[in-house]
């Protein structure tokens, strides 16, 4: 059963379709954007859980449309070290307190896009060795917070030169992450939870709106422009999340 104010589920649909027009621009980063957002409304035991089953969504349906484009290689290379991750990172969303959790997520959101908007574009290739650090990270990311995308773009933006190649690469990565999680999570009782799935059926269409929109959008933009604007929107997000954890205190 739900029991929900109105204006809650219309914002959380709004958020939902905004995190994955991102999705459909460049492969990921729907949880980056939506996860820090819906943690205003529900607890992140709840919020990562429901964005496992919508990142699913989303990844089958580009996936299917993409699948001739992607990097098996580099894919049979990450997957170990994202299933390691994965199994760390699920442990701790269940066992560390919310606060200490906003707290690094807050921080997170604020280094990474500032980080990338500070980058010199044109960064040369990494040397394979990279996948086990940010493989690993980018699994405990994905459990913990749902943002494991952005730490597997670091690595394969520097592995793949080509941007459709990238992009459906990086999307079956979102997917394979997020079928390591729906295992972890079912096993550790988080669909378990009241309004949880009930709540992700509800905003399922808000996926496939967003998604179309994106997919549009990249063929249409220059997703470098778009791409900066997000940035922005996370660091703001960040600061606003940081500040709720320190409230917490």
């Amino acid at each position: 059963m739900l029991s929900l104010p109105v204006e809650t589920i219309v914002w959380a649909g709004f958020i939902v379709v905004l995190a994955y027009v991102v999705y459909g621009l460049t492969g990921f980063g729907a949880s980056l954007v939506a996860v820090p957002l819906l943690a205003h409304f529900f607890a992140l035991r709840f919020t990562v859980p429901m964005m496992v089953i919508f990142d699913l969504t989303a990844g089958l349906t580009l996936g299917l449309r993409n699948r001739g484009a992607i990097d098996q290689k580099e894919l049979r290379r990450i997957i170990p070290f994202m299933l390691l991750g994965v199994v760390l990172g699920a442990t701790v969303l269940v066992n560390v307190p919310d606060r200490w959790l906003l707290f690094v997520l807050g921080a997170f959101l604020i280094i990474y896009p500032a980080w990338s908007l500070l980058s010199p574009p044109g960064a040369g290739i990494i040397a394979p060795g990279w996948v086990i650090p940010l493989g690993t990270i980018g699994g405990i990311f994905a459990a913990t917070f749902g943002t494991g995308g952005p730490v597997f773009a670091v690595y394969l933006a520097r592995r793949l030169q080509q941007k459709s190649v990238l992009r459906a690469t990086l999307s079956s990565m979102v997917t394979l992450a997020g079928l390591s999680r729906l295992a972890v999570f079912v096993t550790a009782g988080l669909y378990l939870q009241q309004g949880l799935l009930l709540l992700a059926v509800m905003l399922l269409p808000c996926v496939l709106v967003g998604l179309a929109i994106g997919s549009r959008l990249h063929q249409a933009l220059p997703a470098g422009n778009v791409v900066k604007a997000i940035w922005l929107l996370l660091i703001l997000a960040g600061a606003s999340l940081l500040r709720r954890a320190v409230g917490e205190f």
